[in-house]
């Protein structure tokens, strides 16, 4: 169940081929129906600067300032399947940058909270995302301790270097965990875990990728 509902899309969108091209590929790549119906209502290039509009469906990550990058629709989806959301989880997008991912998420979970340290992008993606309708708590900190609660459900959109154990924390039990973490100079692993009952959990690799750091009072 979505948390808000778009109402900007009609007839003239005139981004709306390039957003079907980019929803194709993304099936050819074993994305699932609910996440490309996500990906096909959210307006990647609302979240970019109109300078990169005509790029902003290309897989590609794009700079949205301050040293900070929407990440490739490829990566945003995978990782967003990876979550196996069935449409009431709460969430919680760390690092939501811009709010592209935020409002995918949205139309497949029950709420979303997204945490961005980078003031101006907070408020950016606050704006935006009110105005697409989706009822998305923003938070600009950059300690996931500030953020009230455990989740249903975590993405990190940024790599970390240490696996940050406290973060587990905030997930309940049966809960999901997507983060990308540091295993060379170049690339993370994108490592999805799965919180049991008590301390036990389930770990894969789903995938590699680059990530702009992700920054703690310092960087973990």
């Amino acid at each position: 169940m979505s948390s808000g509902e778009v109402t900007l899309f009609h007839r003239d969108d005139k981004m709306i081929n390039a957003r079907r091209n980019m929803v194709a590929k993304l099936e050819e790549r074993g994305i699932s129906g609910s996440v490309l119906n996500a990906m096909m209502n959210v307006p990647r290039h609302l979240f970019v600067s109109e300078a990169l509009c005509y790029r902003a469906y290309d897989d590609t990550a794009l700079p949205i300032g301050f040293g900070q990058t929407i990440s490739t629709p490829s990566i945003v989806a995978s990782m967003v399947q990876s979550l196996r959301l069935t449409g009431d989880e709460s969430v919680l997008d760390i690092g939501s940058g811009s709010g592209y991912q935020s409002a995918v998420l949205a139309e497949l979970a029950g709420t979303v909270t997204a945490m961005e340290r980078i003031p101006e992008l907070a408020r950016r993606s606050k704006e935006v995302l009110r105005y697409l309708g989706y009822n998305i708590d923003v938070i600009n900190s950059e300690d996931f301790n500030d953020v009230e609660g455990t989740f249903d459900r975590i993405i990190v959109a940024a790599g970390v270097k240490i696996f940050p154990e406290e973060l587990l924390y905030k997930l309940k039990d049966g809960g999901i965990l997507v983060i990308p973490i540091d295993c060379d100079d170049s690339h993370h692993e994108i490592r999805r875990i799965v919180k049991k009952k008590g301390n036990e959990f389930f770990e894969e690799i789903i995938g590699r990728a680059r990530f702009v750091p992700y920054i703690v009072g310092g960087s973990l």
